[in-house]
């Protein structure tokens, strides 16, 4: 048994317990009731960085939560990898539909995860999949195997747009300096199949608020006479569509990459079952853009959902009243060459256009991100596919996200350094939903795999 399965078998139980330990903390960046959890999360990762070996760690403020940063400097002349993450979480709600409590840690065993799952919220968004780095950090120190620089960079506001983010990248290129960025907050195709992200899409993320009479009005009285702001919104998003799903807005579609035939049948050759991927999500069938198959259509091509819908009374029994105001929370998912600050304008324009006369229609940014795509050719796409295919006997496919990392353009942009997403999560991990996990397997896979990205891309880049 080489030394990293050695130490990964002498400390799992620690690894796992520790995991464990900082799901319990509720960092939810998007309720400032949570507010005080997220900055003692800051100050487990801070204690973790030091206890794992970097010489220096500090939290960092912010405009808004704190940025945890870390280093381990073995040679100033050698190569220096650049580790990012998050701990902050997504708000665990609906809770009424999680099996376990989601800051109450639990291993279960599921037909994906024979050998146990921690459920947890953050477990693979991102927690779990930030603390490999951690523990692999502590393996190459504890060996003497790090054979390069690594510094670490861990935020607080990844699920709210990371804007402090791009504040601190801004201001401190000497400090962030380095020849890669790492990070795992992206999946795999399968336990047996690895894959590595090579593309992101981008991401605008707006609120509207519709507004009729100056207060709630008897339905009775004056239904049929005034507009009514929820029936008026669900008309106006009904409108974003048309009968083949392609989003109606005037130049969404201008600047959309699109990929050839070739590509997509590279594309094509990833692992994937239609009829899996139906019974897993209890659906008869799919549903999207025509004239793309699902990968395509969660992936290549742009997306406009509305995450979230109000106005009027919710309660129990009835009320019957004409809401003064409606909501909605309205994202859109965009591909490479798509700017999100254009395309809000755009959502912006169009959706105060088709608002009827009797309403007032509001448009609220909230934050947003541009695509990214990286090449396979580079060192660290190649040292990520060496150290997958040594850890799991078979090489990576590259594959592209539905998912936003906004942030990885910005890295590119300010410290001229690409990313390699080395993902170890699964689609069926449950993110953002009720019952999230991160499989046991996945968790120590990471740690056992990350050496060896360091060690393929200091031997590559000599």
């Amino acid at each position: 048994m080489d030394s990293r399965k050695s130490y990964l078998e002498q400390h799992k139980s620690r690894f796992i317990e520790e995991l464990i330990e900082i799901l319990k903390i509720p960092s939810v960046s998007a309720d400032s009731a949570y507010s005080q959890d997220v900055f003692d999360m800051a100050e487990a990762v801070r204690a973790s960085l030091e206890k794992a070996g970097c010489d220096k760690v500090e939290i960092c403020d912010t405009p808004g939560y704190p940025i945890v940063y870390g280093e381990k400097i073995v040679d100033p002349n050698l190569p220096t990898v650049l580790v990012y993450g998050h701990y902050d979480v997504q708000p665990p709600d609906p809770v009424e539909l999680w099996t376990s409590p989601p800051f109450e840690p639990v291993i279960k065993k599921t037909d994906i995860h024979p050998d146990g799952a921690i459920f947890a919220r953050g477990a693979c968004d991102d927690k779990g999949q930030m603390y490999m780095h951690v523990k692999a950090l502590e393996y190459m120190v504890s060996s003497n195997t790090l054979p390069c620089n690594v510094k670490f960079m861990i935020e607080g506001e990844e699920e709210v747009g990371s804007k402090s983010l791009g504040w601190f990248v801004e201001n401190h290129h000497e400090k962030l300096k380095c020849d890669v960025i790492l990070i795992s907050d992206t999946g795999m195709i399968s336990n047996q199949q690895p894959s590595i992200t090579t593309g992101l899409r981008g991401l605008s993320y707006v609120e509207v608020e519709v507004t009729g009479p100056n207060r709630d009005l008897h339905s009775g009285l004056y239904g049929g006479a005034v507009a009514n702001p929820i029936n008026v919104l669900a008309k106006m998003i009904s409108q974003l569509h048309d009968e083949n799903n392609h989003i109606t807005i005037p130049g969404f579609y201008d600047n959309v990459e699109e990929l050839s035939n070739e590509e997509r049948a590279e594309m094509a050759k990833a692992p994937f079952s239609l009829d899996n991927y139906k019974k897993a999500l209890d659906i008869n069938d799919v549903y999207g853009e025509e004239g793309y198959v699902t990968n395509e259509r969660n992936s290549i091509r742009p997306t406009l959902d509305v995450n979230g819908i109000w106005g009027g009374y919710t309660g129990e029994g009835a009320k019957t009243v004409i809401a003064s105001k409606a909501y909605a929370k309205i994202s859109m998912r965009l591909v490479p060459n798509q700017d999100w600050e254009e395309i809000t304008e755009l959502f912006t324009k169009h959706f105060k256009s088709i608002a009827p006369k009797g309403v007032k229609v509001d448009v609220k940014p909230h934050h947003g991100g541009q695509g990214y795509v990286t090449p396979i050719d580079s060192i660290g796409y190649r040292a990520a596919n060496k150290a997958y295919t040594e850890t799991f006997g078979v090489p990576a496919i590259p594959v592209r996200s539905g998912g936003s990392i906004p942030i990885v353009a910005l890295f590119e942009k300010e410290l001229k350094a690409k990313t390699v997403l080395m993902g170890f999560g699964l689609d069926s991990d449950a993110i953002h939903s009720p019952n999230e996990h991160f499989g046991i397997f996945n968790y120590l896979k990471g740690i056992e795999t990350i050496p060896l990205f360091y060690k393929y891309f200091v031997e590559l880049g000599k």
